[in-house]
């Protein structure tokens, strides 16, 4: 029979190669978007039940070690997160495929002159997620901290992009279809942001013992 030590680090394993795989979802899904690149999109679509399988075994495989083990302690709060970061990862990536879904409506219509503040969004949303899983392997509080103010950085710019679409539309209607799609862009963006904040939160929670969630003041 395994250790269990040896059966938590193959849970890291997997969770970190969804963790990757969802990563290149989003990048895949913002970048079909600048590009107009139709197959990019098509090819988050398809990456998707490979997330869900790997959403279930990874599950599984969490509730089998706590079943088995009773662990406590740091052992007890790694599976309680793992668990719960595997579902935000899962949400992430069903995200990803609503953006490419919208990149593939864009393309088929005549472009914008220009994509208002969204790659930029995309650049901030993704480095939030690599900063949460990177912190998740290094078990970096520091790092995961250091991603928590980025959300509302999120929130703001995303605020700007629907300022700025919506006067774009109040110029032009001819361009409301194509605006629409990138507001809802930038909001499926903004909710991965959500969810990498998640991540951190679960990521400080694991070192340190500290649910720091909704407690803003705490993030200074």
């Amino acid at each position: 029979m395994r250790h269990f030590s040896q059966e938590l680090e193959e849970l890291n394993q997997s969770l970190l190669q969804m963790g990757g795989l969802v990563e290149s979802s989003i990048r895949r899904s913002t970048q079909s978007l600048v590009d107009r690149n139709k197959e990019l999109a098509k090819d988050v679509i398809r990456d998707e039940p490979r997330i869900d399988m790997m959403q279930v075994e990874i599950d599984a495989q969490t509730t089998r070690l706590l079943a088995l083990n009773q662990p406590v302690a740091r052992d007890l709060r790694l599976l309680m997160a793992t668990l719960k970061i595997n579902t935000d990862l899962e949400r992430m990536g069903d995200l990803a495929v609503n953006i490419a879904e919208r990149a593939i409506s864009l393309i088929e219509r005549p472009p914008l002159k220009a994509l208002v503040d969204i790659p930029q969004l995309a650049s901030l949303v993704e480095s939030m997620l690599l900063k949460s899983l990177d912190a998740f392997v290094k078990g970096d509080a520091d790092l995961a901290t250091s991603v928590l103010p980025a959300d509302e950085e999120v929130d703001a710019l995303r605020d700007s992009i629907y300022a700025e679409l919506i006067a774009l539309m109040q110029r032009d209607p001819s361009v409301v279809p194509s605006a629409i799609n990138l507001m809802f862009v930038a909001r499926n963006l903004e909710r991965i942001a959500d969810h990498a904040t998640n991540i951190a939160e679960d990521v400080i929670f694991l070192v340190k013992g500290i649910d720091v969630r909704h407690h803003a003041l705490d993030r200074r």
